[in-house]
């Protein structure tokens, strides 16, 4: 076993962990946080897209001893204060998931390129989330719910 110290949604995180174990499997089953999804094991899929140190990485390629010190953001840190993240907002207004297996990856990776660049082209999109399978929507929609979340940047209250 091996300790490991990092920061996950802004809380510090201290566990023992066996060297191999994946950050998608400690972040699901350690910490609890099943909204990162694990899909292929391959790196080909991208459901379990997280960001380490705020980019976006396949958490199934990464070892969780290789985030020790570091800070990691699961899908759960999008909505904050009983907020929604406009891209949360522009998934559901444009309906951006189907079986939504691939949606929290696609949120955080749809954060991570508005906030580099607020305003981006369809084309920009696409190449943004390349890396991640949608075997549900054909990514018009997702393409669009992001387009809607470039539009509206501020964060909607979540209804009770």
């Amino acid at each position: 076993m091996v300790q490991v110290h990092m920061t996950v949604n802004g809380e510090p995180v201290t566990a023992d962990v066996e060297p191999r174990l994946l950050l998608v499997h400690f972040v699901r089953q350690t910490l609890g946080l099943t909204g990162t999804h694990w899909g292929c094991d391959t790196s080909n899929c991208g459901t379990c897209v997280l960001w380490l140190d705020g980019v976006p990485v396949k958490s199934c390629t990464v070892l969780t001893v290789m985030a020790d010190g570091h800070a990691v953001r699961t899908v759960e840190d999008l909505e904050r204060g009983g907020r929604l993240d406009p891209v949360q907002q522009g998934f559901m207004e444009e309906h951006g998931l189907q079986c939504g297996f691939c949606t929290p990856g696609m949120m955080l990776t749809a954060r991570w390129l508005l906030d580099r660049n607020p305003d981006p082209t369809e084309a920009e999109i696409r190449e943004a989330i390349s890396g991640q399978i949608c075997r549900c929507t054909g990514y018009e929609n997702i393409v669009r719910a992001i387009r809607w979340a470039a539009a509206h940047p501020h964060a909607v209250e979540v209804p009770s």
